[in-house]
């Protein structure tokens, strides 16, 4: 079996997993760790990898799974030695204006809305895919959604009802 078709798997994926854990995790640097150590898991499982209908599809699950599991240690971590949760880190510098803002905005959202929002907008799954990369039911994922739209157009000032029009 070649490798040719891993490679072309990471030019084409490496920078969106990386942008949609970014967003679940809001740190650049372990954004480019879970996205690597996805492709390390996926390079490890190839034959199922290359074998599933949505390669990309694979990795965005293993790296929100990973980002998860990161996101419940610290957590309980953070419990077990009874500090605060650590305050999120500045937004790296080529994260600018509007961008900067929604991503500030999406990282106020809570973990399983933020999770659904990253999957379905930047990572463009679309909401069956979504649901089966979260193993959680289709109508789960659009009253998530829904929620998590809402709550971004409180935090960014946006108008419900000119968005609707």
């Amino acid at each position: 079996m070649s490798d040719q078709w891993f490679a072309e798997l990471y030019e084409t994926s490496y920078r969106r997993i990386v942008v949609a854990t970014y967003s679940l995790v809001g740190d650049l640097g372990d954004a480019e760790e879970l996205a690597q150590e996805a492709f390390a898991i996926a390079y490890s499982r190839r034959r199922r990898v290359i074998a599933t209908d949505n390669p990309e599809a694979w990795l965005y699950t293993v790296a929100i799974n990973l980002a998860r599991r990161r996101w419940r240690r610290r957590r309980a971590l953070d419990r077990l030695l009874r500090r605060e949760i650590p305050v999120q880190p500045v937004p790296p510098p080529d994260v600018t204006g509007e961008h900067a803002d929604l991503h500030a905005a999406i990282k106020g959202l809570t973990y399983d809305h933020r999770a659904v929002v990253v999957l379905h907008y930047l990572a463009d799954m679309p909401v069956d895919e979504v649901a089966l990369a979260l193993s959680i039911p289709v109508g789960t994922v659009k009253s998530r959604l829904s929620r998590a739209r809402a709550a971004l157009a409180v935090t960014l000032g946006v108008d419900r009802e000119v968005e609707n029009a």
